[in-house]
């Protein structure tokens, strides 16, 4: 993911927060009056977590089937993020408001970055987004 937009260098601080989970969207406001509609799946396939990102350069792990995928639940992380809860049980990811205001920012850059990945990785079209995940084995991540 070393090809991605560089991160935001200023703080921000959300004023609304609102999961929507029919139209599958987190809605977040900002200080500097930025207002974002992010979708759960393009947060769940750039999450922030060991188990996506890896532990190092070229140790990513490209995300499919993730089309569907929901929010169950939103933990607060001290006053400086959210972590949360996906219906394909991961909720390892700490998503800072400066990561979802990044997000927000570069959503159609990660968008098409993201598509182009599942092709690069032979899934035609968008079919990607709609694969079965092969079955994980080992542990997890930090267990």
């Amino acid at each position: 993911m070393n090809h991605l937009p560089p991160s935001i260098s200023h703080k921000v601080h959300p004023t609304a927060l609102n999961a929507r989970t029919v139209s599958r969207l987190l809605e977040v406001e900002f200080d500097d009056g930025k207002r974002f509609e992010l979708p759960f799946e393009l947060m769940r396939v750039y999450s922030p977590s060991a188990e996506v990102r890896g532990h190092g350069e070229g140790q990513e792990v490209l995300q499919i089937g993730k089309r569907l995928v929901s929010i169950t639940g939103i933990e607060p992380v001290g006053n400086y993020a959210i972590k949360p809860i996906f219906t394909d049980d991961h909720s390892t990811g700490i998503f800072t408001w400066e990561y979802l205001y990044w997000l927000g920012t570069h959503q159609a850059t990660l968008w098409q970055d993201y598509l182009a990945r599942l092709q690069a990785a032979g899934y035609a079209g968008e079919t990607g987004r709609d694969a079965i995940p092969a079955a994980k084995t080992g542990s997890k991540c930090g267990s």
